[in-house]
């Protein structure tokens, strides 16, 4: 039989887990674009293969990237469509180290019938130069997207719409997420990945998740005006896993030093709170009764991701919020669990106050050495900035 833990000694795990030698989060703003205007999608990934991470940005009316490490701004592509750009998804698919590139554009959220685009960026031989576009068949309200791995070696470009086609106020047919197989052939048309599920609407953001070995398909994470759902599109016909009923516009997935997983999300689309759920480990199951708020003072928040950034082990979450109404401040804020299973959540520290209005934010490691950085670009700041991530490193464990 298994001896159950004393509670006391329970209390002396999570007072061992929040004493433990945890470094002060320390970040450095570096603007490399002070003039752009919207900002509405980001991706990282090396897009000429020397080896160091790059920024993409989805802009109104500009696809560009910027070069590291000296973030020299390149454009690919420019009116795309007659309205603006919208998303991007940048991920190296053939293994050469160089980054291929979708983007969506022709953005208009009222228009649940006609609006929307998608196109692939053939590259030149100088990546430098002006990219080719090549215009695939498309789901009215195109509005964010990920490069998904399939299975061994095979990639699909998943796309998700905002409303369902013909939708009004957020209600009516479900929207319908699609995967275009990778490379894309002239007259393919996309795969539904959810033909079978109930009605979702609304549907803001997605995560990717990555799979239990290397060549395995991933699966993907959505928030939805239902709740979050799990989608496999190994299994297009099954009916996505449900983990809440609250609404949400955000989500991402991270992990604990442990092994806990949670999820964290922005709630309602474009809301006001940032919450976190625990994951039980176990089959997957309704998480709604395991929420914790972890603040409900943001105005918009429209930018969240999960990252390791004090280098302790256990994944923090970054969340961004662009204001909008008068007199509101914006700005980046991270929160750490405050003991081993995610239970308890405090407030990091304030990486940005006032002069990043997130339209969108990444997490990734721009310099290699092991500390990701905070990459956002602001709607209403209209600048694009990388928080350089200086915080110390945690001491090595003594060897015996």
């Amino acid at each position: 039989m298994r001896t159950p833990i004393p509670a006391f000694s329970l209390l002396l795990l999570s007072a061992a887990f929040a004493a433990a030698a945890v470094p002060e989060l320390r970040m450095r703003a570096q603007t490399i674009d002070p003039k752009i205007q919207i900002g509405y999608g980001l991706a990282v990934a090396d897009v000429d293969g020397d080896g160091r991470a790059d920024i993409l940005l989805a802009d109104a009316k500009q696809i560009v990237w910027y070069r590291a490490p000296d973030w020299r701004k390149f454009v690919m592509a420019e009116n795309l469509t007659a309205k603006d750009n919208v998303c991007i998804a940048a991920r190296d698919l053939d293994g050469d180290g160089k980054a291929e590139v979708a983007v969506g554009a022709e953005w208009n959220p009222s228009d649940t019938v006609g609006s929307g685009a998608v196109f692939l960026l053939e590259a030149p031989a100088d990546r430098t130069q002006r990219w080719t576009p090549r215009r695939l068949p498309h789901e009215p309200t195109t509005h964010r997207m990920f490069w998904v791995r399939t299975g061994e070696r095979r990639f699909g470009l998943a796309v998700l719409p905002l409303h369902g086609r013909g939708n009004k106020n957020g209600a009516g047919e479900g929207v319908q997420l699609h995967a275009y197989g990778w490379p894309w052939k002239e007259g393919d048309r996309g795969v539904p990945l959810m033909p079978t599920t109930p009605a979702l609407h609304l549907t803001h953001n997605f995560d990717l998740l990555p799979a239990a070995s290397g060549g395995a398909a991933e699966t993907l994470l959505l928030a939805t005006k239902e709740g979050l759902r799990l989608v496999d599109p190994a299994k297009a016909d099954a009916v996505p896993a449900t983990f809440t009923t609250v609404p949400a516009g955000e989500v991402r997935a991270g992990r604990l030093a442990g092994g806990a997983r949670f999820l964290a999300t922005i709630e309602p689309m474009h809301g006001n709170a940032a919450a976190v759920y625990p994951v039980p480990a176990g089959a997957a199951t309704d998480l709604t009764a395991r929420r914790i708020l972890l603040d409900d003072t943001l105005v918009q928040g429209h930018g969240l991701a999960v990252a390791d950034l004090l280098g302790n082990g256990s994944d923090q979450i970054v969340v961004g919020w662009r204001g909008g109404t008068p007199g509101a401040k914006v700005g980046i804020r991270v929160f750490a669990a405050g003991d081993a299973q995610g239970a308890t959540w405090r407030l990091l520290a304030t990486v940005d106050d006032n002069t990043m209005a997130v339209e969108d934010l990444k997490v990734a490691d721009l310099d290699g050495d092991g500390r990701p950085e905070i990459i956002a670009a602001g709607r209403a700041t209209k600048n694009v900035i990388i928080y350089w991530n200086e915080t110390a490193r945690a001491p090595a464990p003594a060897r015996e």
